[in-house]
């Protein structure tokens, strides 16, 4: 690609990161007929009628801004004894997807054993309202699937039947429940969610549904999908469910996704009750933020000194990449969201370093290829296309540490712990992001404006 055209893409996406950087500052003017009281700055972004939202505000870990505790005790009575502690990492799995959901970020959930109590101590930061943190968690939240009770209708009293009395338990529980999500009809074009079940839960729901089929009527057939003892749908089955099934109804597509919120949130193995909550401050302060802060625009102004004294118009060029490279940093952590924990800042003050890594790899080899003789041009195109393999081969190193730290499929012989992950997320979006901004950033501003 013409290295003009490229430059204009870097110059667009730098713009956009400016604007999605950009804090909300005041605007006041008055003068004489001419007012303006607004501001620019610290927008927020709605697409897809809400599908897809951020307020563009850093989230903040809680060793920054505090948050709250919440301890909860796991009710196993109906689990056996060998099944306690997987149920126990059930619940841990699910309420820290949960959080999530509910945009909740990097959660420090951690699962113990006190006596014959089974607990889980969920801390959420940025969340300083202990009723909303029993609303994000929920007291009970068990889903369960059950079926129409005739006999039960037909001995009762009709003025005191309620709506358990009319379903029955089926056996099928959130536990069966692998994900559910939003979907749509292929020939209608309606709203449905679609839902994944486990090896274990799909054998049960085909013994399930092959019962309620054979049932003569519509409300017979009705599998009813319970919220903590709450009817939250009552959909009829109208084919075998093994391994996937579909719920319809007259949803709309908020209707549908928030269905599927819950079913996804809901998905408990067993009750879980609250046992204490409390406000928790932040662990570090924020004078020990701004010292770290503090600390990293020093370096980055060292850094970017020390490029300039050594490589010249070089080292400016990899000062204005450098820029460019904290702009879209800052950028996707607003879009992503990362929370920031100290240790997140720290992996981010680490990627700054090896962000000119690359650039100083380049250089040193372009020296060598002019030491060699070659004219300047020659000599940057193979500076580039040689160290390539270094950088490459350094930076892989360091991605495939990140991917250890950050156990994304959570395999619990790893490193589960938030603000780990948080330090490895930074880190790993620092290295991809001097990946860019070294080679692609760096190379056409030099072929662009670096005349020899």
């Amino acid at each position: 690609m013409n290295p003009r055209t490229v430059l204009w893409l870097i110059v667009s996406v730098t713009l956009i990161a400016v604007f999605l950087d950009l804090p909300a500052i005041p605007v006041k003017f008055d003068y004489g007929p001419i007012k303006v009281d607004t501001s620019i700055g610290g927008y927020e972004i709605n697409l897809f009628n809400g599908a897809f939202t951020r307020d563009l505000k850093i989230k903040e870990g809680l060793d920054i801004s505090g948050g709250v505790r919440v301890t909860l005790r796991a009710d196993m009575a109906s689990i056996s004894a060998d099944r306690r502690t997987e149920a126990l990492d059930s619940v841990k799995s699910v309420l820290e997807r949960r959080v999530n959901l509910f945009g909740v970020s990097e959660p420090n959930v951690q699962t113990l054993r006190v006596g014959s109590d089974y607990r889980v101590v969920v801390e959420l930061p940025g969340v300083y309202d202990t009723s909303q943190a029993l609303s994000l968690i929920g007291q009970t939240a068990k889903l369960e699937f059950k079926e129409f009770d005739a006999e039960a209708t037909k001995s009762a009293n009709p003025k005191t039947l309620t709506v358990n009395d009319v379903y029955k338990p089926t056996g099928l529980t959130g536990a069966d429940l692998k994900r559910a999500y939003l979907t749509f009809d292929q020939t209608s074009g309606a709203p449905q969610v679609g839902f994944d079940l486990t090896a274990d839960g799909g054998q049960k729901f085909k013994k399930v549904t092959e019962e309620l089929l054979k049932k003569p009527s519509p409300q017979e057939r009705v599998l009813a999908i319970f919220l903590d003892g709450v009817p939250i749908s009552t959909p009829e089955v109208t084919a075998v469910i093994s391994n996937q099934g579909v719920i319809t109804g007259n949803f709309t597509s908020d209707q549908a996704k928030d269905l599927a919120l819950k079913l996804n949130a809901g998905a408990l193995p067993v009750p879980i009750g609250v046992i204490a909550q409390e406000n928790i401050g932040a662990t570090l302060g924020r004078d020990s933020v701004n010292r770290s802060v503090f600390a990293g625009a020093v370096g980055l102004i060292i850094v970017a000194v020390f490029m300039a004294g050594l490589y010249g118009r070089f080292g400016l060029i990899a000062d204005v990449a450098l820029i460019i490279y904290g702009l879209l940093t800052l950028a996707i952590y607003k879009l992503t969201p990362v929370v920031l924990t100290l240790p997140g800042i720290a992996g981010f003050l680490l990627s700054i370093g090896m962000a000119v890594d690359a650039n100083i790899l380049i250089f040193e080899r372009i020296k060598e290829e002019l030491r060699w003789g070659k004219s300047l041009r020659p000599a940057m195109e193979l500076g580039f296309g040689r160290a390539w393999t270094s950088i490459r081969d350094a930076n892989m190193a360091t991605l495939i540490t990140c991917f250890v730290l950050f156990n994304p499929l959570g395999w619990s012989f790893l490193n589960t712990s938030g603000p780990v992950r948080g330090f490895a997320l930074t880190l790993a979006l620092g290295v991809l992001l001097s990946l860019f901004t070294g080679i692609v950033v760096s190379r056409t501003l030099i072929r662009v404006f670096y005349k020899g």
